[in-house]
């Protein structure tokens, strides 16, 4: 495609890789189509201004279809994600500067949707099973994984949302399937439940950030009758100890790094022997890649085995 060079550029140089970013590259492409070039980019925002008006998932799923794309880019569209203003801004600035004429958006718009397509078809973070290393370290590695991609797509919350499918994953391994899965962007929207996962008198918070505010809720739930059991990364857990102190509840709520909760399991589970550990581990990310491919829409959050 002529000035595709052009387009890879600014692609790359506005990390334009995540979904958020596509729904904008597609929304906007859509748009100078239909409108001509060149576009105004107030006349693209909500009356706030606070978001872009032509995202949301119906619009962005329609130009998909017209594609053959049934799958779900995102379940907002992009409209809720963090930097898509100043990232419609800037492609607006791109595409009125860029010579492109009427004739040439249709190519461009089909160059997005084969960065769509790719998108989907993006490689799964890997769980490296290295008999040399600790359980431990695999899961860190795997977080680190998460952390850099995330670091890679602004507004993304990959973190979190692979916290807690693997911990989700976790239980239903040791415990059955009996329980509610939530895809994390939903979990994070209800503020009303009680916690993640509810089992018994335990109320279980999965928390990339344990803040003072989630130590409230554990404190709602102490009230309660309840015993709040907080998950977070290793990073955080002197912060998450740090506000269950500043709370009052620290010797009332249990607080651990995932890497302890899933090693832990691990090795009980596989009845501490290397076969077991391999075994349990494999369960537990074939479960992950099942709520993965069940509650969320990126494929890129699959996790694949890797020695």
């Amino acid at each position: 495609m002529k000035n595709s060079g052009k387009l890879e550029t600014f692609f790359r140089g506005n990390k334009m890789d995540g979904k958020g970013a596509l729904c904008v590259g597609l929304a906007v492409t859509r748009h100078a189509r239909t409108h001509s070039l060149p576009l105004n980019p107030a006349t693209l925002l909500t009356a706030s201004s606070g978001q872009v008006a032509i995202l949301g998932k119906s619009p962005i799923q329609r130009i998909l279809a017209d594609y053959g794309i049934s799958r779900t880019l995102a379940e907002e569209g992009g409209r809720t994600s963090r930097g898509s203003v100043g990232l419609m801004r800037k492609y607006v600035a791109f595409l009125n500067e860029s010579g492109f004429k009427l004739q040439d958006l249709d190519e461009v718009e089909k160059w997005w949707v084969e960065k769509v397509r790719a998108f989907f078809a993006a490689r799964p973070l890997s769980f490296r099973l290295d008999p040399s290393k600790s359980i431990r370290a695999a899961v860190r590695d795997l977080i680190a994984q998460a952390e850099k991609r995330q670091s890679e797509n602004s507004g993304a919350t990959i973190v979190g949302t692979i916290l807690q499918h693997l911990v989700g994953a976790k239980l239903s391994v040791l415990l059955g399937d009996n329980f509610p899965m939530h895809g994390a962007s939903v979990a994070d929207a209800v503020s009303g439940r009680s916690g993640d996962f509810e089992f018994g008198d335990v109320v279980i918070h999965v928390s990339t950030a344990p803040s003072e505010a989630l130590m409230r809720k554990c404190r709602a739930n102490l009230d309660d009758g309840k015993k709040p059991l907080v998950i977070t990364t290793y990073k955080r857990l002197t912060v998450a100890t740090s506000h269950a102190e500043y709370e009052g509840i620290a010797d009332r709520v249990e607080v651990f790094d995932v890497e302890q909760f899933l090693a832990g399991n691990i090795y009980e589970l596989g009845r501490f022997g290397s076969d077991g550990r391999t075994k349990t581990a494999r369960e537990i990310v074939a479960r992950y890649n099942e709520l993965v491919d069940t509650l969320e829409t990126d494929p890129s959050l699959r996790i694949a085995i890797g020695q």
